[in-house]
C-alpha cells in the first residue's frame, strides 16, 4: 500500500497521541485489533513481515535466555505449516551496534529449520532494501525463514522516540517512504509477535501504516486475551522500582476502581510515605532524592510528585485503600534507619518492612479465604524489585518478598508479575510455579495496565479501521 507524506503526518500524529482522542479501556481496543487466524487463507509462497521478540541473549543451550524466542513459535510453526515466506525483524537492545547474530543461530535449535540471515538489509542514505536483502528474499522457499539484522542500527528506526508533533512534517516524508519500501519489496502482510516491543520503533508503529493486514501474533493476542485482562481485576498491587513517574501508572490502575491494597517500594514509596506522613502533619526526608542538586540523576523526586503522593494517599483513604509503605530502610552504607538523613540514599527496604509486608499478606489471605464458597479468585499484581536486588547488600527485601507471592499463590490468589526486573527476581529466588504468570514484558504491562497506551495497539487498531 503506498502511503503519502500527509498520510503518515497524520498517522504518526496518532501515535504520539497528539489528537487528543480519549484512551480506550485495554478490553476494547482488543476487540478491534484482529488476529493471527485473519491471515488463514493466505496461499503457500506469501511473504509475512513478523516483528518479532528478538530482544534476548541465548545461553548455553536451549531454555537459557530465550524465552522471548520462544514466545514467537506458536506464530512462526503456524506460518510455516502453510508455507508462507516469514521475514522476521525487531532490535536487540537500544544500541544500534547490537546483532542478532546470536538470535539467528538459536532461532535454527528452536525452529528445527534454517533460518537465512541478512546483515545489511538498508541503504540509509536512500531508504532502499540492498540487494543483498531482495536476493535473500526471493532465494527464500515456502516455509522459510528469514532473519534481518537488528532494525535499531539503522537511524529511521528511531526518529519516533523523542519526536513532538511538531517534528512529524520533517519526519513523515523519510518514513512514509520506507513503510513503501517494504510493503513493495517485502509485503502487506505483517504480524506483530513482539509483546515487549513497547517503544516507538518504526518497525513496531509505521510500518502497519503501509499494510494491508497487520494482526497480532498467537503468543502476544494469548497475553492481553488472558493474563493481562486479569490484571485488570488486581485488588492487591506491589509497586516498586527507581522511576517515580511510575505513580502515573499506579494512579491509573488505582482509578480502575478494583485495588484495594498497595505495597510500595523504591522511589514510588518514599515518595508515598512523604506524602502520608505530611497528611498527618509530620515530616519526612526523602535524602538525596530531594535535594534539587540531584536533579539531574533518576532517583530525584520534584516536589510535584510529592504533591502527586498526597494527593493519590488522601484520595485513597477516602476510598478504603490501604498503603502499606516501608518501616525502615537499607541505606548506601549497609546502615538500617526508619528516617533518611539529608544525604541518605535508600537502597533497599529494611527487616521492619519486610515483617510488615509479610503481616499484611497474611490479613490479606485471611480476608480472601473468609469470602463465600464460589467466590471469584481474588488477583494480585506485583512489579518491580524493592532495592539495588544486583548487589547482594542490597538484595534481602527482595528475596523475602518472592516467598510472599508463593505464599499468596498457594492460599489460591492469582499472582501475576509484570516482566521485567520481578520475573529477573522470581527466576533468581524462586520457581515458575511460584506464581500464575509472569511476563515477558515489563514495560508493555504498565502501559497496557497504567497510564500510557501500547503504542503497537495504538498502530494495529488505526490499521483495522482504515481498511
Amino acid at each position: 500500500m503506498s502511503v503519502t507524506t500527509d498520510q503518515m503526518t497524520a498517522w504518526c500524529r496518532a501515535i504520539l497521541g497528539a489528537d487528543g482522542a480519549l484512551r480506550l479501556p485495554l478490553a476494547e481496543q482488543l476487540e478491534q485489533i484482529p488476529r493471527l487466524a485473519a491471515l488463514r487463507d493466505l496461499p503457500a509462497g506469501s511473504i509475512v513481515l513478523v516483528r518479532g521478540d528478538v530482544d534476548c541473549k541465548p545461553g548455553a543451550e536451549i531454555g537459557a535466555g530465550d524465552i522471548r524466542l520462544r514466545s514467537m513459535l506458536g506464530t512462526l510453526r503456524f506460518g510455516h505449516s502453510r508455507g508462507w515466506k516469514q521475514v522476521i525483524c525487531g532490535h536487540i537492545g537500544r544500541k544500534p551496534e547490537g546483532s542478532l547474530s546470536k538470535v539467528r543461530a538459536r532461532l535454527e535449535e528452536l525452529l528445527a529449520a534454517p533460518v537465512a540471515f541478512v546483515e545489511e538489509w538498508l541503504d540509509e542514505k536512500s531508504l532502499t532494501l540492498t540487494p543483498a536483502a531482495t536476493e535473500a528474499i526471493a532465494n527464500l522457499p515456502n516455509g522459510g525463514f528469514l532473519l534481518l539484522e537488528n532494525t535499531r542500527r539503522y537511524a529511521i528506526e528511531r526518529v519516533l522516540w523523542k519526536a513532538k508533533p511538531g517534528d512529524l512534517p520533517k519526519l513523515a516524508g523519510d518514513l512514509a517512504k520506507f513503510a513503501h519500501e517494504i510493503a513493495t519489496k517485502i509485503g502487506t502482510h505483517y504480524v506483530n509477535e513482539a509483546l515487549s516491543a513497547g517503544s516507538l520503533d518504526t518497525s513496531t508503529v509505521v510500518l502497519p501504516a503501509a499494510m494491508s493486514q497487520a494482526v497480532l501474533g498467537e503468543y502476544v493476542a494469548g497475553e492481553f486475551d488472558g493474563p493481562m485482562r486479569r490484571c485488570l481485576e488486581t485488588e492487591l498491587v506491589v509497586f516498586s522500582g527507581l522511576k517515580i513517574d511510575k505513580l502515573d501508572d499506579l494512579q491509573a490502575m488505582i482509578d480502575r476502581g478494583k485495588i484495594r491494597h498497595v505495597f510500595a517500594a523504591g522511589s514510588l514509596a518514599v515518595a508515598l510515605k512523604k506524602g502520608a506522613v505530611e497528611l498527618d502533619g509530620g515530616k519526612f526526608s526523602l535524602g538525596v532524592a530531594e535535594d534539587a542538586g540531584h536533579s539531574d540523576k533518576p532517583y530525584y523526586i520534584p516536589p510535584e510528585r510529592i504533591e502527586q503522593a498526597r494527593t493519590m494517599i488522601a484520595k485513597g483513604r477516602q476510598e478504603g485503600i490501604e498503603f502499606v509503605l516501608p518501616v525502615d530502610f537499607v541505606l548506601a552504607d549497609g546502615r538500617v534507619a526508619a528516617e533518611l538523613g539529608p544525604g541518605d540514599q535508600q537502597f533497599d527496604i529494611g527487616p521492619a518492612t519486610s515483617e510488615l509486608f509479610a503481616r499484611k499478606v497474611g490479613e490479606f489471605i485471611a480476608a480472601v479465604q473468609a469470602r463465600p464458597a464460589g467466590s471469584p479468585p481474588a488477583v494480585a499484581f506485583h512489579n518491580g524489585v524493592f532495592g539495588m536486588f544486583e548487589d547482594p547488600r542490597f538484595e534481602a527485601g527482595t528475596k523475602k518478598f518472592i516467598g510472599e507471592l508463593k505464599r499468596m499463590k498457594d492460599a489460591g490468589i492469582e499472582v501475576y508479575i509484570g516482566g521485567g526486573e520481578g520475573g529477573t527476581a522470581l527466576e533468581r529466588y524462586g520457581q515458575p510455579d511460584w506464581v500464575t504468570h509472569c511476563f515477558t514484558a515489563g514495560g508493555t504491562v504498565l502501559n497496557a495496565l497504567g497510564s500510557e497506551p501500547v503504542p503497537y495497539l495504538v498502530a494495529l487498531r488505526r490499521r483495522a479501521q482504515e481498511r
